[in-house]
């Protein structure tokens, strides 16, 4: 979906649905097929309901109950669990959240971790035992055979139950940098993710961990994702953050720390869906959210179109579920009350997300307390949802005045000692629930057949245990799996079991490298790279060759491995690679992060290459541009200078050098190529809309200093085109000796903008120009002088467009709201269109505006009087902060998509909130 369609068409799109909610009975909620999905279910008031009440808000599909498993009083604010490999359920129990009437978290030690079991099978935990408490703000949990992590930033510790009793008796440090105690919950380090590769992945952290032989080792990261991660079948990681619903991480974030060079890490972090195509469908009101002013993103009946706070992306993986929704994506909504479904559609490697349902969910709630803020995909195949049933969810301290106003005129602050977790359950009988497991009392043996279980709960489990015990008996068998398993899913398993027990052997992998699955080619090319740099090796032959692989992601790996080889034998593999998907960002930035010291030698031959028309190495040509910035490569950056200003060379080659020369060159001698303060909706952040470019890499630290005038490229600098604007950016980011003072340029205004500038023109000479003049100098007596006006030129165009809405007193009189007889005050598009003419008009070079930036200031202003120019002065009023959930889920606000623009090579955590393509 385009953003002109959602703005133009969505906020007229109504609820959907075929009827009302009809409840089903015994502690389920259903909804006839013809009755799915449902009308919106209107609440005069959102009373706090018992769970008996509460599961008859529940919307479903067809065919799908819901189960509750535990209530208050047993558990109080939960917000993770995890489950041990007798399917006893752990829960993080975050009392101290939002307590009472202040807004504010307590910083008391009164959380805990609690064991609970099912004694008697019937699906509802009767039996809780405190594993943990009197901890301080818990944010990730992880059950092993070795006891139980528990994040308790900035502590990570070790706990241990040494004589049974479910109750911690032990406690040891695995380290003490794990997050930080004063950074609250919106940003902070949470989950411990045992992945297939037996690393352990977090969110918003700078190393993730892995075990071996009883002790534990952090790895380096980059800061990625905000609320817990999961995997699918082939081990891929997911995240999500804020509103953006779900990403993908086909390289590891620690290929990328590998060469300080690389400037960007496409391939980490990757969006799946755009946010405006993720529509959701609750079955309530969702106006109660930090920005719920933003009109454009709820239909009338009040019901929110866009996902408002992503959390805890968890891909399902169990054998209950119908075909369609195996291998789907599930994210908690926990600000429209709903958890939300997505297809992740596969296409030779390449990963994308689609609805699972037109319109539906796979569960809403008419409740607003209904608040899932994780998922856990379950030991007997069925999602669990951990409802913290409360009416705000948002961290504190970041709440919009429009936001602590709903919330007070609600009554949504108490009560809080409530939650529960429920089981999303498809069928009816003995086959809708799996068995419980027991695979703590397993023997090595019946865990390697394990490792063909249809659920991945079961095969993740076992393959931990495995590894956590070490016992080398199992290599045979795994060894056989590896080649002759009929389950893709199972030869995986097997083969990073034996890469975790240190038992894989160069045979293993060479198995892997011509197996007919793609997924476990590319797994062997990575368990390969123990062999890569070692003298004699022989397995080195097997990878490259799959550097013509079919499969995208094969290739991809590839890319990514190629650094673990001596650098000279990088090179021509990595030529290959570049002259074939020069134009795929992933695979270039895989490439480019396996560089590190030859980056010249193929950047030179990528030059070289004739590339088809259809694939032209772009964006390889532009990273290696960036790459000789980044190294401070001087006669580098003079050669590629010399490409670009050679009208000979093909055009694209040419912008591709500029392109990554001026991405990677710091604001330079004079600060100068800017744009005049940027394009686009001034720091809005909406879906599809954002302040600044959507590629975002790291400069270098240090500008380059050429040894004479870039005289060529001054010359085309001089110019009116496109090609033009981008050689006077790149001059006015260099040094040399004697260099003048450089030249402010302006970017030209797009298509778009120059539409709006006209019609602002036509606005201002029919409303402004008899107070302000049609050169904008004003008039005695009666408007002031534009051209010289600090809110008019500032960067600040909150200020700006409150002027507008509401007038204001000045020295000459009062001004009054524009176009105050004719409607314009409350049309953003006109708004906009205004500002952007007076901006860029009689010599002015400050950005053109949005509609949404209108939009975003418009709302928050809830004044009827004229400002005064003390008024003005002040600090604009607070807009909210960015997508803060209590533990795993749910916030209510829309902040910026994320992604990681460290520095590679750094292990700097990267901005959750920089821009991503």
């Amino acid at each position: 979906m385009t953003r002109a369609r959602m703005w133009a068409g969505l906020t007229l799109t109504g609820v959907v649905g075929l009827g009302a909610l009809v409840a089903g009975q015994a502690g389920t909620a259903k909804t006839p097929a013809n009755m799915w999905p449902p009308a919106l279910k209107a609440q005069p008031k959102a009373l706090p309901l018992s769970p008996q009440d509460a599961i008859k808000s529940f919307s479903v599909p067809p065919g799908f109950h819901v189960e509750l498993v535990a209530s208050e009083p047993m558990i109080e604010s939960p917000i993770l669990i995890d489950f041990d490999p007798d399917g006893r359920m752990y829960v993080v129990e975050q009392l101290t959240f939002l307590p009472d009437m202040s807004g504010r978290d307590s910083q008391e030690p009164l959380n805990r971790v609690s064991v609970l079991e099912d004694t008697n099978g019937d699906g509802m935990m009767d039996k809780k035992t405190v594993f943990a408490d009197k901890l301080r703000m818990p944010r990730a949990l992880k059950v092993l055979n070795a006891g139980v992590i528990v994040a308790e930033p900035p502590n990570l510790w070790l706990m241990k139950d040494t004589n049974g009793d479910l109750v911690a008796d032990t406690k040891d440090s695995i380290a003490d940098t794990y997050g930080s105690q004063g950074a609250g919950i919106e940003h902070n380090a949470n989950s411990l993710y045992w992945a297939m590769d037996n690393i352990m992945y977090s969110s918003e952290h700078t190393f993730d961990l892995r075990e071996k032989n009883g002790k534990f080792e952090s790895l380096p990261a980059l800061r990625v994702g905000q609320w817990q991660v999961s995997q699918d079948d082939a081990g891929r990681i997911y995240r999500n953050v804020n509103d953006s619903p779900i990403f993908v991480d086909y390289t590891p974030s620690r290929y990328f720390i590998r060469n300080p060079n690389a400037a960007r890490t496409r391939g980490l972090y990757e969006l799946l869906i755009e946010q405006d195509d993720a529509i959701v469908y609750p079955v309530r009101d969702n106006r109660g959210v930090n920005r719920g002013y933003r009109d454009p993103y709820f239909r009338p009946d009040g019901s929110s179109i866009v996902i408002q706070g992503a959390g805890t992306p968890t891909i399902y993986r169990g054998d209950k579920y119908p075909a369609n929704l195996r291998g789907a994506g599930f994210i908690t909504d926990s600000p429209t009350n709903l958890v939300h479904a997505m297809n992740i559609v596969n296409t030779n490697g390449k990963l994308a997300a689609k609805n699972v349902y037109p319109r539906g969910e796979i569960i809403a709630s008419s409740d607003l307390r209904f608040r899932p803020v994780s998922l856990f995909d379950g030991p007997d195949g069925n999602m669990y949802v951990v409802d913290m049933y409360r009416g705000v969810v948002q961290a504190g301290g970041i709440w919009s005045d429009y936001l602590r106003e709903y919330i007070v005129a609600n009554d949504l602050q108490l009560p809080v000692a409530r939650g529960r977790i429920w089981r999303i359950v498809y069928g009816t009988g003995p086959t809708s629930r799996g068995p419980k497991p027991s695979l703590s009392s397993a023997t090595p043996a019946q865990l390697v057949q394990t490792l063909s279980h249809p659920m991945g709960w079961w095969r993740d489990t076992a393959q931990r245990l495995l590894v956590e015990k070490g016992d080398k008996s199992v290599v045979p068998a795994l060894k056989t799996l590896v080649g002759t398993a009929p389950d893709w899913r199972t030869k995986l398993h097997a083969l990073w079991t034996l890469d975790g027990l240190d038992a894989v052997e160069p045979a293993d992998v060479q198995k892997a490298l011509a197996d007919a699955s793609p997924e476990v080619r590319a797994a062997g090319v990575r368990v390969s790279e123990r062999w890569l740099g070692q003298a004699g090796e022989t397995i080195s032959p097997s990878v490259l060759k799959l550097a013509a692989d079919p499969n995208w992601n094969v290739r991809r790996q590839v890319g990514a491995s190629l650094g673990e080889l001596p650098a000279a034998a990088r090179v021509d593999t990595a030529v290959a690679l570049l002259t074939r998907d020069g134009a795929d960002a992933i695979i270039v930035d895989a490439v480019l992060s396996s560089l590190k010291g030859v980056e010249g030698d193929v950047l030179g031959r990528v030059l070289m290459a004739q590339a088809p028309a259809a694939n032209q190495p772009s964006e390889a040509v532009m990273m290696l541009a960036a790459a000789a910035v980044k190294a401070g490569d001087v006669p580098r950056v003079q050669q590629l200078i010399t490409v670009a200003t050679t009208t000979t060379q093909p055009m694209w080659r040419r912008t591709a050098v500029l392109q990554g020369l001026d991405a990677a060159l710091p604001a330079g001698a004079g600060g100068g190529g800017g744009r005049g303060g940027g394009r686009g909706g001034g720091g809005v952040s909406t879906p599809g809309l954002s302040s600044g470019p959507r590629v975002s890499i790291s400069p270098a630290q240090k500008t380059i200093t050429l040894t004479a005038e870039p005289a060529a490229l001054i010359s085309i600098a001089s110019g009116t085109t496109d090609f033009a604007y981008l050689a006077g950016n790149v001059a006015g980011k260099l040094d040399w000796p004697g260099r003048p003072a450089p030249v402010v340029r302006v970017a030209p205004l797009s298509a778009e903008e120059q539409k709006r500038y006209a019609a602002g023109e036509q606005i201002f000479k029919n409303v402004c120009a008899a107070c302000h003049g049609d050169d904008g100098r004003g008039k005695d007596k009666l408007g002031g002088n534009l051209v010289e006006s600090k809110w008019v030129n500032g960067t600040d165009i909150q200020t700006l467009i409150r002027i507008i809405q509401n007038g204001k007193e000045g020295k000459i009189g009062l001004m009054p709201p524009l176009g105050s007889k004719g409607n314009i005050v409350d049309d953003d598009e006109k708004i906009a269109s205004v500002l952007t003419y007076i901006r860029r008009a009689w010599g002015h070079t400050a950005s053109p505006l949005a509609p949404l930036a209108v939009m975003e200031t418009r709302s928050l202003n809830k004044r009827e009087k004229p400002w005064t120019d003390a008024e003005l002065d002040a600090p604009p009023p607070a807009r909210g902060g960015g997508g803060g959930r209590a533990g795993a889920g749910g916030g209510g606000n829309r902040g910026g998509g994320a992604a990681p623009v460290a520095p590679a090579g750094t292990g700097a955590p990267a901005a959750p909130g920089a821009g991503r393509q």
